[in-house]
């Protein structure tokens, strides 16, 4: 007995074969998912022609002539959008490609609910949520106190901030900053280095694999996400799954995952208060409690089935036929 064949989709990603950057984690984990829908997938870093249902654009802006070309050659396909962090923040810039980009989408996708409100008001009403889910992971942590920072390093990331904070922490009781990622400037690494070079307590272990960055996450007391704009990190999904308290820049990317009256924010770029945070965090185990209780109640928002229903659903809304059984 022959299986029905599902739909066929193109996920486009700026970010090349290889990469470990946010727009290739999250097309190769929609890929993953859409399969369990029954989909045949593709991932790829432009749409060149390939037979598609559904084009999926991962990033209005680098992502827009796929979007224009495939409304243009195959008008039947659906074309979804996702807004990525630096096509609404810090703010919408209308360039024209990708405005048009989304005008011309049937949907567009925003991976925390306050992406919507950066845009026009005419294209609000397209706007879907779909939160990224993470897999739970033990949690593993030991008497020092362990802070990390999962990000690849550049500007946007505030990658110097959490170094700058973290001088502000008292070494009368045992207190490390793990940080992970790639540095993707020269520049960056170097005055990465030589902060690290100041600071005994801290140490950089470059890119890691998947696996280990999670498992860092569940040996870490707190996480820092520093961002200056996020379009809803990851890392804070992964963090959330893991129970590990988010301190977080106050912007609409992190406010969006994990509440509006989240306690442990700061004012993006402000070392002096995420300073305080750390502190607050290493010597008030009720605060850190409290915040561990908090990410608890989140939980719901990051499962996996969640997130797949949401994709189920958004497909069937499309007119996109799915198998009827999906593995």
């Amino acid at each position: 007995m022959g299986h029905a064949i599902g739909p066929r989709v193109v996920i486009v990603t700026p970010a090349p074969r290889g990469s470990t950057s946010g727009n290739r984690v999250t097309a190769l984990r929609w890929a993953a998912l859409l399969r369990q829908l029954g989909v045949q997938v593709q991932v790829r870093e432009r749409w060149q022609g390939q037979a598609c249902d559904v084009l999926v654009a991962v990033h209005a802006v680098k992502s827009a002539p796929s979007v224009l070309r495939v409304a243009a050659e195959r008008p039947a396909a659906r074309r979804v959008v996702l807004l990525a962090g630096t096509d609404v923040y810090p703010q919408f810039t209308a360039e024209p490609d990708a405005l048009a980009a989304l005008q011309l989408a049937d949907a567009v996708i925003g991976l925390q609910p306050l992406a919507a409100a950066a845009l026009p008001a005419a294209l609000r009403g397209k706007v879907r949520t779909i939160v990224q889910s993470a897999v739970p992971v033990p949690a593993t942590r030991r008497a020092t106190f362990r802070v990390c920072v999962l990000a690849h390093l550049r500007e946007v990331k505030a990658p110097l901030l959490p170094l700058l904070a973290f001088a502000r922490v008292p070494d009368d009781r045992p207190a490390e900053l793990v940080l992970a990622g790639r540095a993707l400037t020269a520049e960056v690494e170097t005055r990465l280095r030589e902060s690290i070079a100041h600071e005994p307590r801290a140490r950089w272990l470059g890119p890691l694999p998947r696996q280990q960055a999670r498992r860092l996450l569940g040996e870490s007391h707190v996480c820092i996400v520093a961002s200056s704009a996020e379009g809803g990190a990851n890392v804070v999904t992964e963090a959330i799954a893991a129970g590990t308290p988010v301190l977080a820049s106050s912007i609409p990317g992190n406010l969006g995952l994990l509440g509006a009256d989240w306690p442990a924010t700061f004012p993006p770029g402000d070392a002096e208060a995420l300073g305080r945070l750390l502190v607050r965090c290493r010597d008030d185990e009720p605060f850190r409690r409290d915040l561990e209780r908090r990410l608890h109640g989140l939980l719901p928002m990051v499962d996996p089935a969640r997130e797949r229903g949401a994709w189920r659903r958004l497909l069937t809304d499309l007119g996109v036929g799915l198998p009827p059984v999906a593995h």
